[in-house]
């Protein structure tokens, strides 16, 4: 089962008693702040993980179907390392 965003609003409705709006906004409020925020910096929660900003550097790609080679450019990438915590309980 995949893990969706109405099923996190569903989630924050029935565990704190708000409305779905007030959970939508809950929820789309804390991701863009994550983002925003970790552009400029690591975005530590405790017992949960960081949320950083990582550079991919620039690679040959390949087109599987002409095999025509092309230069794929340097990208940003919001990566996320899940805490200790978290890996015990996933484990």
């Amino acid at each position: 089962m995949n893990v969706t965003k109405n099923n996190i609003i569903r989630n924050i409705k029935i565990k704190s008693s708000i409305s779905v709006e007030d959970s939508s906004i809950l929820l789309e409020s804390f991701l863009s702040l994550v983002k925003t925020q970790a552009k400029l910096r690591k975005v530590k929660i405790n017992s949960f993980g960081i949320f950083a900003f990582k550079k991919t550097p620039k690679r040959i790609g390949r087109n599987p179907k002409t095999q025509d080679s092309y230069i794929i450019p340097t990208m940003s990438k919001l990566n996320f390392k899940p805490s200790n915590k978290i890996k015990e309980k996933i484990n």
